[in-house]
């Protein structure tokens, strides 16, 4: 008898049936690169286990179930509850970051019990992180809003949907024929499909409102005009571990989109040069060559110093507004600059934390400038799992579906600081899901009607809502998906959605339909796909204008600039209700970091 060891939350142990094979001591140290488990003492009683006797930290660590070939290792959510053969499996794709990874979902009677791998090499191969594979357990959660419901009288009660829609398209008629359509704002999650934000942005269109975004964790938006339809990978996914440089460009890709960070580990083992210029000294699984830290005034810093010493690598003049800049780390940025210029193939990856990024216009027009005249390929992960498809169906305030230019409108952070007469919200959670959570209170309590299509229940969304819309969640609904390297991918509904929510492009089709819209007259899955599918697999558009200045308190002023970043198993409000996932060690991962020296002088420990 070998007494099991306790690795956490998502992993059970029945060691008696372990045979030493060591894969999941290698998959640990080879593939995660976390080195956590090995094999301690030696012969008959040697034993698997982690080196300190703690819980698993990898963001991958599930992977090692499915490795372990005769059960040592099990998934501990889903263990004794069913029976494989009383499982039907249904595919479907993780929503919780651009990549896409392909897996199945299997079910018993309609409901979610586990998730598993589905072999795609051009995405995932066979691997899936932990937030893909337990996520799962927030679609039974208690949160889970199971008919609509309407606030009358500042009590909460449940009404039928022909009545809900009713109430919707009225509250709306009436917030336009008030305020008119400026006096509407629009945002929407980026976990959505394809198919329920281009119908979204149909509504709020069709009613004379271009305040429509689903950038919410976005601060600067000032180079709109000039960007492509669409952020994404500039080269495939499976490219990247024959890259032999790479620069990080506020990214951490180990928990931004751990199948990302997984493929750029490959290339490290595979003799590339890493590079980082990034707001804080990340846990990577790889070693970077040269990690360039700083606040957000030095990270532009420390990039115009890698493309002053490009462009002089080059014999060329640095564009002026590069030029202004005042270079910090000369001499690390010469080195970076000549590992870009010199290695083929090398790529430049614009991370989450540089999208949030106080100034991310001049940040990202650097990184593109680093990328093209060093002859690298520039990757930039678009927001959410489905920020791609979110910009080519005309998801955002300055371009309507395919790209085509329309009236200039607000972007989330201009609909809180400029509040709207009335807001309609798709899957995005208040405070939780924005850049400035107490704005969007504040923006949300002062509007005379809120339209909320939500699958969850929050004391805010409660306290703000007028009308509430149950949603069905992404394994509930079928739709399209578009990841970081364009691949458009199509799902159907897998799981049945509790009580009496339905799918948003159901909801939505038949309130723009109620609303005499034009265009809300397809009355099926596969009508409404081909309409949209054709939106998905464009290419980049031109740009309708030039960038504008990026915010000047990046560069000057007193006080203290807030970049934000979301932890791993924080990142939307599926993630956030899995009961494994948050009993995690990297859920306690709530940090606020300030420079030494602002700690001394604030005295804070």
């Amino acid at each position: 008898m070998v007494p099991d060891e306790d690795l956490g939350p998502l992993v059970a142990t029945e060691m008696t049936r372990c045979i030493h094979c060591t894969r999941c001591v290698r998959f640990m140290d080879d593939i995660a690169g976390t080195n956590e488990l090995g094999g301690m003492f030696r012969g008959e009683h040697l034993e698997i286990g982690t080196w300190i006797g703690r819980s698993l930290r990898s963001e991958m660590s599930g992977n090692i179930i499915d490795l372990c070939p005769v059960g040592a290792l099990t998934n501990k959510v889903f263990r004794f509850r069913a029976r494989p053969w009383e499982l039907i499996a249904r595919e479907g794709i993780g929503y919780h970051d651009s990549i896409g990874s392909n897996l199945y979902l299997h079910l018993r009677r309609g409901e979610v019990l586990r998730a598993v791998p589905r072999d795609n090499e051009a995405i995932n191969e066979n691997w899936l992180s932990d937030r893909d594979r337990y996520s799962h357990q927030a679609l039974g959660h208690s949160d889970r809003i199971t008919r609509p419901r309407v606030k009358r009288d500042g009590i909460w009660q449940d009404i039928e949907w022909d009545e809900a829609l009713k109430l919707a398209a009225d509250g709306l008629r009436s917030a336009i024929a008030t305020h008119g359509g400026d006096g509407l704002g629009v945002l929407a999650s980026p976990m959505a499909s394809a198919e329920e934000l281009f119908l979204l942005q149909g509504i709020a269109r069709g009613l004379g409102s271009p305040h429509i975004d689903h950038r919410l964790q976005q601060l600067d938006f000032s180079d709109d005009a000039a960007r492509p339809l669409a952020p994404g990978l500039g080269a495939p996914l499976a490219e990247y571990p024959a890259a032999r440089a790479i620069l990080l460009v506020g990214a951490d890709p180990r928990h931004d989109a751990p199948i990302l960070g997984h493929r750029i580990r490959r290339a490290w083992r595979n003799g590339a040069t890493i590079h980082a210029v990034n707001p804080l000294g990340f846990d990577h699984h790889f070693q970077l060559a040269h990690d360039l830290i700083g606040d957000p005034a030095a990270q532009l810093s420390g990039l115009a110093a890698i493309a002053r010493a490009i462009a002089a690598q080059r014999g060329m003049a640095l564009p002026e507004e590069f030029a202004a800049i005042e270079p910090t780390a000369e001499a690390a940025a010469a080195a970076i600059a000549r590992n870009l210029v010199e290695s083929e193939p090398s790529r430049v990856l614009f991370g989450d934390h540089a999208a949030r990024h106080p100034a991310a216009s001049l940040l990202r027009r650097l990184a593109a400038w680093i990328a093209e005249h060093s002859g690298s390929v520039f990757d930039e992960l678009p927001a959410g799992a489905n920020g791609a498809a979110a910009w080519r169906v005309g998801c955002v305030p300055h371009r309507g579906a395919a790209g085509r230019k329309t009236n200039q409108g607000l972007d989330a952070r201009a609909m809180l600081a400029s509040p709207r007469k009335a807001y309609v919200l798709l899957g995005a959670e208040v405070p939780a899901d924005f850049a400035d959570g107490a704005a969007a209170d504040k923006a949300l309590s002062q509007a005379d009607f809120v339209l909320a299509l939500s699958a969850f229940s929050t004391p805010s969304l409660e306290q703000h809502a007028s009308l509430i819309l149950s949603l069905a969640l992404p394994p509930e609904t079928e739709g399209s998906w578009v990841n970081a390297e364009g691949t458009v991918q199509t799902i159907s509904a897998a799981a049945k959605p509790p009580g009496q929510a339905r799918a948003g492009w159901r909801i939505l089709r038949m309130l723009g339909h109620d609303l005499g819209l034009a265009g809300f007259d397809l009355i099926d899955f596969a009508a409404l796909a081909s309409v949209v599918r054709p939106l998905l697999s464009g290419g980049a558009a031109d740009s309708i204008g030039t960038p504008g200045t990026a915010p000047a308190a990046v560069s000057a002023g007193e006080g203290f600039i807030v970049q934000r970043h979301l932890p791993i198993y924080a990142v939307d409000a599926v993630v956030r209700r899995s009961a494994a996932l948050q009993s995690t060690v990297l859920a306690d991962e709530s940090v606020l970091a300030l420079h030494p020296e602002d700690s001394i002088a604030l005295g804070v420990g």
